[in-house]
């Protein structure tokens, strides 16, 4: 049975298109569609071009079990696309065209109700490059319940960032998902000097307010600190089809065990757990329902 409250995917929703192929993509749509595999009650909100990509969105959304009622249709931008370079499959690079109907995101009386009702809402950088989104996210992110975890899965993609942005960000979170090479950025970008993880998240906390900051590591595992509890979680030995989407689901999986209470350490093994399989498949929302269950079965029976 699915839980009542929400879960909810703030954000870029859009077709990564590879070499070969497009597939759906977007960080906050990607943590949504995996939230909906383990058992939420996820939803999308985003915005789309009342085109042919976007009514695809939409069904492959929904065929996932996602709720896409929140997403806004735009008929003057078209449906985001990325350019995605895999020739480095554990590295992908994304090309991300601009003017894309997710950067005319509209604040709406039902987005503030959906919000209200919001367990855990995760956002990103990405959609903030434009100020109509910006102020959107923010909006919604004030209009939340106090009791609900508001997660920022930083994301950093091309130069679509700046220290303003990323500060504000900080302090409107109560948890921080970063790769290594985002943490060396914010490190000199907020000119935190120089720190091992650990001091890294204890100036994050000093300084934003932020509860917990996880650190994702590729195949070296991750490392997540909370006040005085630290787990560090190794990696786990997959053969990689594309890291599209992993860390994604990584941060569904994290969310999906916090709110059920488990330890630091539980809650660093299962996202690891979840992270992998979706890393050892192609595209970022690879449908594994079932591999998902027995995953869960295994850590929350």
């Amino acid at each position: 049975m699915r839980d009542e409250k929400w879960v909810l995917g703030l954000g870029e929703l859009l077709w990564d298109c590879f070499p070969d192929r497009e597939l759906p993509g977007g960080a906050p749509a990607n943590f949504a569609f995996h939230a909906a595999q383990l058992g939420c009650r996820a939803a999308v909100l985003s915005r789309v071009g009342a085109d042919r990509r976007g009514n695809e969105l939409a069904a492959l959304l929904e065929n996932g079990g996602v709720v896409t009622s929140y997403v806004q249709r735009d008929v003057a931008h078209p449906t985001g696309i990325v350019e995605v370079d895999t020739s480095r499959p554990d590295q992908p690079r994304f090309t991300i065209l601009p003017d894309a109907a997710w950067d005319f995101m509209e604040w709406t009386p039902q987005w503030q109700t959906v919000g209200r009702d919001a367990a855990a809402v995760c956002f990103g950088t990405l959609a903030q490059r434009s100020p109509t989104s910006r102020d959107t996210i923010r909006r919604l992110l004030s209009s939340v319940a106090d009791h609900a975890l508001a997660v920022y899965d930083v994301n950093l993609r091309q130069n679509f960032f700046d220290r303003a942005v990323i500060e504000e960000s900080l302090r409107l979170c109560h948890a921080v998902k970063l790769n290594e090479e985002e943490s060396a950025t914010l490190t000199e970008l907020l000119e935190l000097g120089p720190c091992y993880p650990r001091e890294f998240a204890a100036r994050l906390q000093d300084r934003y307010g932020v509860c917990a900051v996880c650190i994702t590591r590729g195949a070296n595992g991750c490392l997540l600190i909370e006040g005085d509890q630290i787990a560090d979680e190794p990696g786990i030995a997959v053969k990689v089809a594309d890291a599209v989407g992993a860390g994604d689901a990584f941060t569904a999986a994290w969310v999906f065990a916090r709110l059920r209470g488990r330890t630091l350490a539980e809650q660093a093994r299962f996202a690891n757990r979840v992270g992998a399989l979706i890393a050892s498949r192609p595209g970022g929302m690879p449908v594994v329902k079932n591999e998902l269950r027995d995953l869960t079965n295994e850590f929350f029976a």
